[in-house]
């Protein structure tokens, strides 16, 4: 246990070191923005097919307002697979994508290394290939929300995120309507949106990008 404390201050320190070198070369009429970014991988749950699909492992790229700890950031998420039950005993099968719809944004608590952080991820939820008991249901490339889902994001109620190691954050989220999928549409629309879908994610591996 003290091993893994000493590891993970030396490796904040470190990481420390690189930002203040970092804003110290900056020009003196630049913004304070650090550029750094993360592993991130983990999960989302589906409530409405009693579901769970993989979200990355990606990178999560931020921009950080050194002065005010507010930031940007883009985390593209790779495609992944899902398979439920259908009116509890059919068997479904589908591709889902989650696709960027806006920068992430977000604040982390001001001049504290163990931060809370509250940011907002906003995507299209997209479905394809979708196969009902084996068999194709030719719902298109174009199956998706009508609406980004806006997913609110924070680390748990006592902090916890380090912005120069990481930290576990979570959210819950909405599924709206979807649309353009075809023949499939009302029955897509009659399964999946719904509320009470989650998504945890592990962020890790800070570095300043050059």
């Amino acid at each position: 246990m003290k091993l893994g404390m000493k590891t993970r201050l030396g490796v904040a320190a470190v990481s420390a070191a690189a930002v203040a070198t970092t804003i110290a070369a900056a020009p003196a009429s630049a913004e304070p923005i650090l550029p750094i970014d993360y592993d991130a991988s983990g999960s989302s749950y589906i409530a409405s097919t009693d579901s769970t699909v993989s979200l990355g492992p990606t990178t999560l790229s931020t921009n950080v307002d050194y002065a005010t700890f507010e930031f940007t950031g883009s985390m593209p998420l790779p495609g992944t697979r899902t398979k439920f039950n259908l009116i509890g005993f059919l068997p479904v099968t589908a591709d889902v994508a989650f696709v960027e719809a806006a920068p992430i944004t977000g604040n982390l608590s001001a001049g504290q290394v163990e931060s809370r952080v509250d940011a907002v991820a906003t995507y299209h939820l997209k479905l394809s290939n979708i196969k009902i008991a084996g068999f194709p249901t030719f719902t298109g490339s174009h199956c998706r929300t009508v609406n980004p889902i806006t997913i609110p994001i924070e680390s748990p109620p006592e902090g916890g995120f380090n912005l120069f190691v990481g930290g576990h954050v979570s959210g819950e989220f909405n599924i709206g309507k979807f649309q353009n999928c075809g023949l499939n549409t009302w029955l897509i629309n009659a399964v999946v949106p719904g509320s009470g879908n989650t998504v945890d994610i592990d962020i890790s591996n800070a570095r300043v990008r050059p």
